[in-house]
């Protein structure tokens, strides 16, 4: 039986497309507010977002060598360029900086996420393709089954109509005048069960 299909709302089918960029903006947009809010050409400031770039990039050179999982690695990476963006765009005064590292930050955002997209969908074509020939397997199978069970009951129908339809013809014949059974004996055919007149029913 096939799965019903479900429709999925457009928004969220263009959600996944669209997160790059929401969260550089988000970046760039709470870099702006923090310089507004005193960052700008702060020297303390500055040394605390490069501080803590580096300590993302260090942790995900660290996750590389100790476990190898590229997601832990990636996240620490994007951590560590979110950072240095959000350090580089709270620490300038005019938004000419901000805005080109925003759209170089957006675009290698894309870059990446386009391999995980298109691995995503590698998987979820071979995992279609596999169900599909699974359910045509199965269907197959049925079929098949199908078949067979309504052959046998075909052949049983009609060997109990043919069975039927002898003992009849076997019967009428019995009851013509001059039939000799030990006539049917001498031709091979099988003996016919002697038949009790004498009882009374």
């Amino acid at each position: 039986m096939n799965d019903a299909t479900v429709a999925r709302h457009w928004l969220a089918a263009a959600l996944p497309k669209a997160a790059p960029a929401l969260a550089t903006t988000t970046v760039l947009a709470l870099a702006r507010i923090w310089n507004a809010n005193g960052a700008e050409h702060s020297i303390g400031n500055a040394v605390l977002m490069t501080a803590l770039s580096l300590s993302a990039a260090a942790a995900g050179v660290a996750a590389g060598n100790a476990t190898g999982d590229s997601v832990l690695v990636g996240t620490a990476f994007a951590a560590s360029g979110a950072l240095a963006f959000a350090g580089v765009a709270g620490y300038s005064d005019g938004l000419s900086l901000p805005l080109l590292l925003w759209s170089l930050a957006t675009a290698g955002a894309y870059g990446l996420a386009a391999r995980y997209w298109r691995t995503d969908r590698r998987e979820r074509t071979a995992h279609d393709r596999d169900m599909s020939e699974r359910r045509e397997e199965h269907a197959h199978i049925e079929r098949i089954e199908t078949l067979r069970a309504t052959t046998e009951i075909e052949v049983a129908r009609t060997g109990a109509a043919y069975a039927e339809q002898l003992a009849q013809a076997l019967v009428t014949r019995a009851a013509l005048p001059g039939f000799d059974p030990t006539a049917l004996e001498r031709a091979g055919l099988p003996a016919l069960p002697a038949v009790d007149t004498s009882k009374e029913y």
